[in-house]
């Protein structure tokens, strides 16, 4: 079963992080919810939520993909904080699938993963890419780096994220039974 990896950072963007930890669980995939520090992490709208372990916790070889929410300052405190930028050079240097919806392409681009690479965040994020190509689109894969939008777009994005992990048919099973036109390709 692969798992993935959501770091939580106070401020995150509730609809972008729990969508996806949803859509991944109905999947059947493993989704481990790591928080910065010990304890609740309360989002940019005042929804807790209690992480499953802690950011310190974490090393790559134990996850598959790994996927930042966006929100602010959600995404300021992951691009702040060392140990974040770590983990994506970590997953950066295996080959391994980095998603990232709305604000936090920024956090991918400030570790130097983005450049030449085609991606989408939210629109006002796009001149903070550092070389990312932006696309104007739901759901953008290039390579290992998987984007998206914001908020209205991650029940996409979680179906996109299921159908790199498993396939496609999975991914549309999953959006057939939420009742969602599945527009998400991997």
């Amino acid at each position: 079963m692969p798992r993935v990896i959501m770091p939580l950072a106070p401020g995150f963007e509730e609809i972008e992080a729990l969508a996806v930890v949803d859509i991944l669980r109905r999947a059947g995939i493993e989704v481990v919810i790591a928080g910065l520090l010990p304890g609740p992490v309360t989002g940019t709208h005042a929804i807790t939520v209690v992480p499953d372990t802690t950011i310190d916790a974490i090393h790559a070889d134990s996850f598959d993909l790994i996927v930042l929410p966006g929100g602010q300052p959600g995404t300021d405190n992951l691009n702040a904080d060392p140990r974040i930028q770590a983990l994506l050079l970590e997953f950066s240097a295996q080959n391994k699938p980095t998603g990232a919806i709305c604000a936090a392409p920024i956090v991918l681009a400030a570790a130097g993963l983005l450049n030449g690479k085609k991606v989408t965040c939210y629109p006002t994020y796009g001149d903070r890419l550092n070389g990312g190509i932006y696309e104007d689109t739901t759901v953008v894969s290039d390579g290992t780096i998987i984007t998206s939008q914001g908020v209205g777009t991650a029940i996409d994005f979680g179906l996109a994220l299921v159908a790199r992990l498993t396939n496609q048919a999975t991914s549309d099973s999953i959006a057939r039974a939420m009742l969602v036109s599945n527009m998400a390709t991997p």
